[in-house]
């Protein structure tokens, strides 16, 4: 009896997460997709000039003996080179590795050679740290990104990008890749240790696509503003791959400052922009601009990637004029398995929306699982095969295909889900669970508070309590001992701050998020 004939594999074009913007690119090749405001004249890309480019990369970096399986390290700022080098190193089965280019020396050090990175491509005039390392882990294929025109641009011992770029073919026959073969490598922030490895292979990324595309397609004339990095799963799954694979447009900031974010917004005619929360609340102290400029064609604002307060979107709606959206992803599950119900019906205001409809959801507490409220767990195509040289943590967060997100969540009766905090946010006092989420949602409530975040204290007698940093509207007379006494009127007694500190900035992360471990080092005078 002759064996059954294996399964025909997709083309592949089809199955290389590289071409996700093929279709557009067939569609409208001489249509803008990205808008470049990090040179002093905008740099405007088509989608052929960007396809050319991604094939460009692909030919370089097997020209110069990359190709699949080989990690290579990717350390460049907000600009349109980002792209074209993360997704044409895919077309030749190469994994890049996107590197937060503001952590620490010692933290790019351990992804870097963690990652096994044969090769490097580093702005090396925005990020200093990381092409020392480079230097130092003696990665001999490195190229220079974005530095000046001339012979001698580039650092001494890296190539210049653009010349070699130029050199290589423009045209490239992708090679076949194996089943879960991996698309890129990004690593958490390490905020609890050192940063983890994050497999994401091109078939769970392209499932990914095609459910936006099937469920959530963008409009063509879609344009969205992108001042977070691109580095970060905010950028890349809320404006790249959603507007690039429909032929819309992306505007791209080298980095969230109010005035400019604000202008772009408005004369590039965005139609839709994401950010962390901590970017709109600071927008929201710009109110006579915000008034000056007007957004016509503005008609979605998301906020995601940290907690969002209820009180924050509904101040940003009334700012705007236009719909507000909170989103919530993890890299490692999906990376969205949560957004708009595809019936049409309206999402609660705190909730970030229902299951996707092609993936599994549900909700364990104490290690059962309960249909209200518990640490959300996400199976689908989209989630990480596992966490790189981690066995101990796959084996620990990953079962069945089950992730274990580490956030809470309460599901209301309509099935929509509404986020809590996470599960190592929370902190007893004096036998009373505390969530941060919950006090700072208080402390916003409070009309003069723009921004505010809660860390768990020393306390001799309980154990820990809550203190808080926040962050009040200009020529507010609000005081912390005023702030204090609004919790304990308005809240319970045992979750008020104990100590609250005003400040002129939030600490921030290099993604824009809140940064706990700062705020606690002020509060406790670390």
């Amino acid at each position: 009896m002759s064996a059954a004939p294996a399964p025909e594999r997709p083309a592949p074009r089809a199955s290389n997460l590289g071409y996700w913007l093929s279709d557009a690119l067939a569609d409208v090749p001489d249509r803008v997709a990205l808008i470049d405001l990090s040179h002093p004249n905008p740099r405007e890309v088509t989608y052929a000039e960007l396809d050319e480019r991604m094939d460009r990369v692909a030919s370089l970096l097997s020209e110069a003996g990359i190709g699949i399986g080989d990690r290579f390290a990717l350390g460049v700022g907000n600009r349109f080179e980002f792209i074209e080098i993360m997704f044409g190193g895919m077309r030749c089965g190469a994994v890049p590795v996107p590197l937060n280019v503001k952590l620490p020396a010692e933290s790019l050090a351990h992804i870097v050679a963690d990652a096994g990175c044969r090769a490097a491509f580093i702005e090396t005039d925005v990020t200093e740290r990381s092409a020392s390392v480079i230097e130092e882990l003696a990665i001999a294929r490195r190229w220079d990104v974005g530095g000046a025109p001339g012979p001698a641009a580039a650092r001494p011992g890296w190539l210049d990008y653009e010349r070699t770029l130029a050199a290589a073919a423009s045209r490239f026959d992708p090679p076949p890749l194996a089943p879960g073969h991996p698309a890129f490598q990004p690593y958490t922030s390490g905020s609890t240790g050192k940063p983890k490895g994050v497999v994401l292979s091109h078939e769970g990324q392209l499932w990914w696509v095609r459910c936006l595309r099937r469920y959530w397609p963008s409009d063509p004339g879609d344009r969205a503003l992108v001042a977070v990095p691109l580095y970060h799963k905010n950028a890349m799954a809320g404006a790249v791959k959603p507007l690039l694979q429909a032929g819309g447009s992306v505007v791209i900031l080298p980095g969230f400052a109010p005035e400019p974010f604000l202008r772009a917004l408005s004369e590039h005619r965005c139609t839709q922009v994401g950010a962390v929360p901590a970017v709109f609340a600071i927008l929201l102290d710009h109110m006579e601009l915000v008034r000056d400029l007007g957004f016509p064609a503005l008609r979605r604002v998301t906020l995601g990637s940290a907690p969002v307060q209820p009180e924050l979107m509904d101040a940003v709606e009334s700012a705007f004029g236009v719909e507000v959206r909170e989103s919530y992803g993890l890299t490692e599950g999906g990376p969205v398995m949560l957004g708009p119900p595809v019936d049409g019906r309206p999402v609660p205001r705190g909730s970030c929306g229902a299951a996707w409809p092609e993936g599994e959801i549900r909700l364990v507490r104490d290690g059962v699982e309960d249909p209200d409220y518990g640490e959300l767990w996400v199976r689908n195509p989209g989630v990480t095969s596992g966490y790189h040289n981690l066995p101990e943590v796959n084996e620990a967060r990953i079962r069945d295909g089950w992730l274990g997100t580490g956030d809470l969540f309460f599901r209301d009766p309509e099935g929509f889900f509404h986020f809590r905090g996470r599960t190592d946010d929370m902190f007893n006092s004096g036998g009373e669970n505390i969530y941060p989420k919950e006090v700072e949602d208080l402390l916003l409530s409070h009309p003069d508070v723009l921004d505010a975040a809660v860390v768990p204290v020393p306390h001799a007698l309980k154990g820990a309590v809550p203190a808080a940093v926040v962050r009040v509207s200009s020529g507010s007379g609000l005081t912390a001992e005023s702030l204090k006494r609004y919790a304990l009127e308005e809240g319970s007694a045992y979750a008020h701050p104990r100590r609250v500190l005003v400040v002129d900035e939030m600490p921030l992360t290099g993604v824009g998020k809140v940064d706990r471990a700062a705020i606690l080092d002020r509060l406790t005078g670390a």
